[in-house]
């Protein structure tokens, strides 16, 4: 398995978490304040250099119906960035309630998007385990 960050996109943050090499363990790793476009993809580059990862897990928040609205479609921006950019995998999944199910165990903290990126996250490692 490889090392995968994960990111929970927002106006105002933007979650990280991190996978163990094994690709079992999703963990929160940080918070970073969204400034523009370019300087998010920076730094998420940076910081999945830093880790190792191999792939960058990119959450789009769908509606009810499977639809992207006005969040999918500025977290899809960003990962037509991301991939133009990285040299490593950039894919998505649908992160919708990752952020309430974070904000029902954390209430307020100030690493509650990287929670929500580390649900995201995890829930991606449980499928894959899943199917192998």
């Amino acid at each position: 398995m490889t090392k995968i960050l994960a990111v929970d996109p927002g106006d105002v943050r933007i979650g990280l978490a991190i996978s163990d090499p094994s690709g079992v363990v999703a963990r929160p790793l940080k918070v970073i304040r969204h400034q523009s476009r370019q300087k998010d993809v920076e730094r998420i580059l940076h910081e999945a250099e830093r880790e190792g990862a191999d792939t960058i897990l990119v959450g789009v928040a769908l509606d009810f119906e499977g639809r992207e609205g006005p969040q999918a479609r500025k977290a899809m921006r960003l990962v037509s960035a991301l991939q133009e950019q990285a040299s490593i995998a950039v894919i998505t999944r649908d992160e919708s309630g990752s952020s309430q199910r974070a904000r029902a165990l954390r209430k307020k903290d100030s690493m509650l998007d990287a929670h929500a990126a580390a649900f995201l996250l995890q829930e991606y490692l449980d499928e894959s385990q899943a199917q192998v």
